[in-house]
């Protein structure tokens, strides 16, 4: 064989393997993006669950805390203020209502220890029991989704992955965080 065939099929091979190789990062890149996606969905969903026990919360109280109409308006509000990012789909915009809406929540079950009747009403601790556990949901599945977040922004920024991902115009996710320090602190909550 000529050495000028043996050239050409070794480019050929090259060639043909780098386009396998760009193939193969892309729908990587492709799968990374919808495993981030997927994971805020899963926040989404228990942000929802959470905006529907709210007023649950709210009108359990209402009849017992007459005199606290500013924290229960608060809260109201904390939680209209998520739903419209989250409808908006404005997720920084989200991430910091929801530090406010935690807030609120947690103003509303520190007052609400000053009425021993809302402390012992059933339908009160069930609420509150559900919105604990959906307060644990939220915390996971912020976890996964900020792992995920990390997986892709670490194979857009790889090399030599990063050249497929900005010549394909993949763009990092932002991580969910935690931007007030009062958020940071365990909120003292006890019926």
């Amino acid at each position: 064989m000529e050495p000028i065939w043996i050239v050409l099929i070794v480019v050929g091979v090259l060639a043909v393997l780098a386009v396998f190789w760009a193939i193969a990062t892309y729908n990587g890149l492709v799968s990374k993006r919808n495993e981030t996606k997927n994971s805020w969905s899963q926040i989404d969903v228990q942000l929802k669950r959470r905006y529907d026990l709210i007023p649950n919360l709210v009108e359990t109280a209402k009849g017992y805390m007459k005199h606290e109409r500013e924290t229960l308006e608060a809260v109201i509000q904390a939680r209209q203020t998520c739903v419209d990012f989250k409808n908006a789909g404005a997720i920084g915009d989200l991430m910091k209502a929801e530090g406010a809406l935690t807030q609120s929540l947690g103003r509303l079950f520190a007052v609400s220890e000053n009425y021993p009747d809302l402390k012992a009403d059933q339908s009160m601790l069930k609420v509150q029991e559900e919105l604990t556990s959906t307060e644990n949901k939220i915390g996971f599945a912020r976890q996964a989704y900020n792992d995920a977040v990390m997986r892709l922004n670490n194979g857009i920024e790889q090399f030599p992955a990063s050249i497929i991902a900005g010549a394909t115009g993949f763009k990092q996710a932002e991580f969910f965080e935690v931007e007030v320090p009062e958020e940071r602190e365990a909120v003292k909550v006890s019926f």
